[in-house]
């Protein structure tokens, strides 16, 4: 459906991104083994039960329900995942609960995926990027920076970045939380241990920080 809906596709691209923050706050899971049979099986119920219930309708009106069908079935499947994702976040228990003082930042280029998402804790400046769709580079790597006219004209780092599945951890106690809020935060790819110049020397990307309650 997705390679012959771009209604359909540009819907669940919608989600996708509304959903993306919430990617910085949980655990990797790693799905059932039934999972695949079961969602299947569900589908072909659907499609044997959309045939019989539309073979006696004139061709103007089939192409309708079908469609009708097929964005209801899409509803209730970013409904489900809308609902399924805050219900994991609320048996976590409170710490996982979008809170005030937790921001997130969406580090991608164009309209691609993300590359990596970013969480920021304000009241204990703790900071945490997960990379998402980042491709290692031999004898490259990924370094945080941080700009705001208010700590000098020049981008600090903030460290090196790891584009690996662990996410990287670090402390910004040096850093204003009202300074976090509103600073700009790119990650750039630069030689192997970092910029050997203090600032960015390669292609960057960046990201803002907005809170992330939805």
């Amino acid at each position: 459906a997705l390679k012959s809906d771009a209604e359909l596709a540009q819907l669940i691209d919608d989600w996708e991104r509304r959903l993306s923050p919430l990617v910085a706050s949980i655990d990797n899971m790693i799905p059932s083994a039934e999972l695949f049979t079961l969602i299947e099986a569900r589908l072909n119920k659907a499609q044997i039960s959309a045939q019989y219930s539309t073979t006696t309708i004139p061709g103007e009106l089939l192409v309708l329900r079908q469609k009708v069908a097929r964005w209801r079935a899409a509803a209730i499947a970013t409904a489900t995942l809308a609902a399924g994702l805050t219900g994991f976040i609320l048996l976590r228990g409170p710490t996982a609960l979008p809170q005030p003082q937790q921001f997130v930042a969406v580090f991608q280029q164009d309209d691609q995926q993300p590359v990596f998402l970013m969480a920021v804790n304000l009241e204990t400046r703790q900071l945490l990027v997960r990379p998402i769709s980042a491709e290692g580079h031999p004898g490259k790597t990924y370094q945080l920076w941080i700009k705001s006219d208010k700590i000098g004209p020049a981008p600090q780092s903030l460290g090196l970045v790891s584009s690996t599945t662990q996410p990287t951890q670090k402390q910004l106690t040096n850093y204003d939380p009202a300074i976090l809020q509103t600073a700009t935060f790119g990650i750039s790819l630069e030689p192997e241990g970092g910029s050997p110049t203090g600032l960015p020397t390669g292609p960057a990307i960046h990201g803002k920080l907005y809170p992330s309650s939805i």
